[in-house]
């Protein structure tokens, strides 16, 4: 082989082996999540991993039907609602059941349903005459029930909140049975920052919702006149079109004004993200229908391929910026100090404990001596330097990048001869 054809020869094989072994990962900014919103969060911490103009309010369609189940779940765990309890169903929820231009199980009047039966519809089928009847055996009316989730927002921190019924359906489908000063037009909106808080509460509290959100498919009724095959609309569930290992819940939501929306979970290796996709822009698309689940796979990838979470200080370490404190009436002018607990911290995997830095707060401006050893004199936190997503609570999310600054040598007061000493020196120096 001559020289002038070696060389593109072994440029080729270069190119070859350079792909066979690049990564895939894709940087935050060159990330395209194709959704008007996305959030994607720990369950554990609140840390917030990527957002999209998750603070903006917008349709949340069935992803409403998450906080009337954490109120479901609350009426149980409170001795006010058992599983097995009978619902009763009304004349307008049955006449609703028949609408099949909504996502429904059928209902009757003449047959028996529990809140058990009626929770699983909700969750798989997205059935939205069940929520209401479960909203009617807890408060007495659809409209009571409102009022109760509008004051489970508030008692989250979430303030702007616009929820109009329990089911996240436009109210022209509800008839007269709208919420008093609504109208015709309005549907129920929250921001992708909004619904990670509801799940994560939602999780939080009532763990044992994903022995539901993870069923993909199920009968309902099946004692009843009318049985009902139920799959689950999360398509990511085991064996469902758009599957994916782990991944055991939550919700999907579609309106005309909400879009294509889902509230994902999933747990890797120990840690369990909550990611949130608000109208997928692809939804539209007949080649791509599960738009909402391509976007959520590409948020789960990145996720799990650019965060890890590393133990920056143990127990006693010293904090770098801060070995010490200053005791000016002590006997000992200077104390060591250490963070009292281990510091845990999310950082991006580009990252390391030389780019962490760390936030010093000390109780008083001046310790006053005596000090004893192990005394709590102030607080640190660590911070990642240029990473300022945050949590979605700022003040637990925090817990773990905090601890206690402690001192790990005591000392008395200096007495009043020493005292005078040292004034004496500063007044020469």
């Amino acid at each position: 082989m001559n020289k002038k054809r070696f060389i593109p020869f072994v440029m080729g094989i270069i190119f070859l082996l350079s792909s066979l072994f690049s990564t895939t990962e894709v940087a935050a900014e060159d990330l395209d999540i194709r959704a008007e919103a996305a959030i994607s969060v720990d369950y554990d911490t609140g840390k917030i991993f990527y957002e999209q103009d998750s603070d903006e309010s917008r349709g949340i369609a069935s992803t409403t039907k998450l906080i009337s189940l954490y109120l479901i779940e609350k009426e149980i765990q409170d001795g006010d609602l058992a599983w097995d309890d009978e619902v009763p169903i009304s004349e307008d929820v049955a006449e609703l059941s028949e609408n099949l231009d909504l996502s429904n199980v059928p209902l009757d009047q003449n047959e028996h349903y529990t809140v058990q039966d009626l929770f699983e519809a909700a969750v798989i089928e997205s059935a939205n005459a069940a929520t209401i009847a479960l909203a009617e055996k807890v408060a007495g009316s659809e409209e009571e029930f409102v009022d109760q989730m509008r004051e489970q927002l508030e008692d989250w921190g979430i303030i702007d909140a616009k929820i109009v019924n329990s089911t996240g359906l436009s109210n022209e489908f509800l008839g007269d049975n709208i919420y008093p000063g609504t109208t015709k037009e309005d549907e129920n909106e929250l921001s992708a920052k909004d619904l990670a808080i509801v799940t994560r509460n939602l999780l939080q509290d009532f763990p044992d919702i994903l022995e539901v959100t993870s069923i993909p498919e199920k009968e309902f009724g099946a004692d009843t006149s009318t049985p009902f095959d139920m799959e689950n609309f999360n398509k990511m569930l085991p064996g469902l079109s758009s599957e994916r290992a782990d991944v055991d819940g939550m919700k999907t939501g579609t309106t005309e004004l909400a879009g294509a929306c889902f509230v994902g979970t999933t747990e890797q290796n120990g840690t369990r993200i909550i990611t949130v996709i608000l109208d997928a822009t692809d939804h539209d698309d007949i080649e791509n229908e599960g738009a909402r689940f391509d976007e959520t796979n590409k948020l789960m990838d990145y996720t799990f391929d650019h965060w890890k979470q590393e133990t920056v200080l143990t127990d006693n370490d010293p904090i770098p910026e801060m070995p010490s404190i200053s005791v000016p009436q002590g006997k000992s002018q200077t104390l060591p100090v250490a963070v009292q607990d281990e510091i845990d911290l999310w950082m991006p995997t580009d990252k390391n404990t030389d780019d962490v830095s760390y936030q010093t707060s000390l109780e008083d401006d001046e310790v006053e001596a005596p000090v004893e050893s192990g005394a709590n004199v102030g607080t640190v936190q660590a911070q990642v330097e240029d990473d300022d997503l945050g949590y979605l609570d700022n003040e637990d999310g925090k817990e773990r990048s905090t601890s206690a600054i402690v001192t790990t040598s005591g000392t008395e007061k200096a007495n009043i001869f020493t005292t005078a000493w040292r004034n004496i020196k500063g007044i020469f120096q």
